[in-house]
Order: C-alpha cells, then sequence, then structure tokens
C-alpha cells in the first residue's frame, strides 16, 4: 500500500497515465478507422509487416494487427516465422470455456534435461493432468526456446522483444530478468483482450493434480502465495504470480494495465512485489477487481510447504536462487511422487510420506537471506 504524500503523488501519477492511456486509445481508434479506408489498396501481409509506434510514455509499443474486431494490440509483433497469429494459437489451444494455460520458456529453460523437461513429466505423473497437456501454450522468449517447443509439444507460440536478449539463465531480480518478467505481464493482459482467460503457471512449478476445482467462481483473479495466512480474500497474503488464474473481462484487462504502468512508480522492483504493493490501493476497488489467494496446503511452494501428498495440488520452486538448485529438488520431488503414487492405500496408512527435498534451494535461499 503506497503511503504518506508519496503515496498520493504515486497514485496520481498512475491515475493519470492510464487517463492519457484512455484518450491515446480513443484517438488511435479514430486513427485505425481512417487509415481502414486509406489503405484498402495495400495487401493485409504488408500491413502485418509494418509496426506503428505510438507515444511509449503513455502505453506500451503497439503493433498493427489487422483482424477484424481490433486493430491495436501488444507491445511487439505477434507474428511467428511461419505466420501464426496471437488469436489463432489461443483458439487452438483453449479449452471449450475459452480458457488457456499458460508458461513462458527461455533458452536457459529450455535445454534438455533442463525445466521444460520436468515440467512436462509432472503433467505425466500427475493424477488426471495428462490431459491438461491439450492446452497448454507455451510461450518461447526467444528463438532457440521456440526451436525446442517445437520438437516437444504441440501449442508453441513465439514472442519476440526488439533488442533484448532472453535466452540465457536470467539470475533473480537482475535487470533483464525484470524485463523478462514485464514482457510477460504485458504478455497477459493482451491474451485478456483477445476474449481468453488464462492459468498461467512458471515452468517451475510441478503439477500434481487438476487445479480448477481450486479456483473461486467468485474471483477475477486467484494468485497463488508465498505465504497464505488462512484466508482467501485476505489482503494480508503474500502473493506469488508464479501461478495465477485470471478471467477475461474489463476488470482483469484495466488491472493487468494498472499493473504494467506501476512498474514506472516502483522502478526496478519484480512484478510480483509490484503486485504486493498495490494490492490494497483503491485504484482496485474502483476497477470492482476481485482478488483471491490460493491455499498453500493445496497450491504449494517450497515457501510454505505443504506436506500432504492426498491433498497437494501443484509444487512451486519458488524460495529458490539458481536454476540447479531448482532442477535438483523438483527432480527428488517427482522421485518422491512417483514413490507416493506406488504405495498400496495401507502402505500410506502406516508409512506417511515426506519429502526429501528442498534442500538445495532452502540452503540458496538462507543463504541470501
Amino acid at each position: 500500500m503506497f503511503g504518506g504524500n508519496d503515496a498520493s503523488a504515486s497514485r496520481m501519477e498512475i491515475a493519470q497515465k492510464l487517463h492519457s492511456m484512455k484518450n491515446a486509445r480513443c484517438l488511435k481508434l479514430f486513427v485505425a478507422a481512417v487509415l481502414c479506408v486509406s489503405f484498402t489498396l495495400v495487401s493485409i501481409m504488408s500491413l502485418l509487416a509494418t509496426p506503428f509506434s505510438f507515444r511509449p510514455h503513455l502505453m506500451p509499443n503497439v503493433s498493427w494487427r489487422f483482424t477484424p474486431h481490433s486493430f491495436l494490440r501488444g507491445q511487439q509483433s505477434l507474428r511467428q516465422g511461419d505466420g501464426f497469429y496471437l488469436e489463432y494459437i489461443l483458439r487452438k489451444t483453449a479449452m471449450p470455456d475459452k480458457t488457456v494455460i499458460i508458461t513462458t520458456l527461455n533458452e536457459a529453460w529450455a535445454t534438455r534435461n533442463t525445466m521444460i523437461d520436468l515440467f512436462l513429466e509432472s503433467f505425466g505423473l500427475g493424477i488426471n493432468t495428462t490431459r491438461f497437456l491439450d492446452h497448454l501454450l507455451i510461450v518461447a522468449l526467444d528463438q532457440n526456446s521456440y526451436d525446442r517447443c517445437i520438437s516437444i509439444h504441440s501449442h508453441c507460440f513465439e514472442l519476440k522483444t526488439d533488442g533484448v536478449d532472453f535466452s540465457g539463465e536470467k539470475i533473480f531480480n537482475s535487470p533483464d530478468y525484470l524485463r523478462m518478467m514485464w514482457r510477460r505481464i504485458d504478455f497477459l493482459r493482451q491474451v485478456l483482450e483477445e476474449g481468453y482467460s488464462f492459468l498461467f503457471s512458471d515452468a517451475d512449478i510441478m503439477w500434481f493434480r487438476d487445479p480448477f476445482p481450486y479456483i473461486s467462481p467468485d474471483a477475477d483473479i486467484q494468485v497463488a502465495c508465498d505465504k497464505y495466512l488462512g484466508q482467501p480474500n485476505s489482503l494480508r497474503n503474500r502473493a506469488n504470480g508464479g501461478f495465477l488464474f485470471a478471467r477475461a473481462n474489463k476488470r482483469t484487462i484495466n488491472f493487468y494495465k494498472y499493473w504494467y504502468l506501476a512498474k514506472e512508480v516502483f522502478p526496478g522492483m519484480h512484478d510480483q512485489d509490484v503486485l504486493n504493493k498495490i494490492k490494497r490501493d483503491n485504484a482496485l476497488k474502483e476497477f470492482g477487481l476481485r482478488l483471491q489467494f490460493f491455499d498453500t496446503k493445496f497450491i504449494s511452494g517450497f515457501c510454505q510447504l505443504s506436506n500432504d501428498f492426498e491433498v497437494i495440488v501443484t509444487m512451486h520452486a519458488n524460495c529458490c536462487y539458481g536454476l540447479q538448485n531448482k532442477l535438483d529438488d523438483l527432480r527428488q520431488m517427482l522421485t518422491d511422487w512417483k514413490r507416493f503414487r506406488s504405495m498400496t492405500p495401507s502402505m500410506k496408512r502406516f508409512g506417511r510420506p515426506t519429502w526429501a527435498a528442498p534442500k538445495a534451494c532452502l540452503t540458496s535461499w538462507n543463504m541470501v537471506h
């Protein structure tokens, strides 16, 4: 929550930006209508190849997309090398209710026998979770991760950002890491604007059970926690945006725009930390946003570990520094999970299973803190 005079100034600044963004959007829609008539003799492929920037201090860079319902979408060109566009990929991947599962991937996490392999393996080891692979969209942030994705998965989308290399391992809270996280926030806003709800999952999250029964029908946004304090509506819960459900509507679209703009008020901060700053802000109340939190008993992580194998749904390698530490502990957890799945009911009653991990991650976290 913002505090004192600085708080008022921060809110005013974001409000002014949102107001300017609204005016800019109206102007762009008018210009788009004029250009639609003026450019009738220009080929569609020419339009798709021509970027158009508009006052970047008011809103993210945008590019033209020639679609019947919208000209203005996104921060960068959304075209892939094979000519598919975001809307097509979403329609192809989504469930009948227009919900899609999304994860993002860069080269460091796409290398063979590393994070993306563990992530996909967990769907095969989970209870009735393999079916969700048909509705999983992997958003690749660089060419190498996209190439790896199309070799192992059916639904891949290449999201390029001009002038930025997202391929290598990004150290937590480093400048490149922050740019990658904020690029993700802006992309997820685009998904909502296309009319698709999403369940976002970081690739360092293992899926053990179906998470959808744990999504509240009353929530516009429901987010995981590093620390859950017992009430799903409590804003004191420490949010973790690595696992988040967002329902496509005007409230969530406005929220994602507000969240993205708030990074200018809190420069150098992680999107998750900014979320924990703004979640109490009056602007969210004005949007009418219904925000809830997942119980870590079910949607768990290393920060607040659930040891109940009978009910655990997902496990996130949070509170961890370093890719290798994440890999070591998640591999051990998959081993523990497979052992649990092989136990008979009597074995489970008399030998309560426990996690042998996390050890590497908690050691790395404690060293930093």
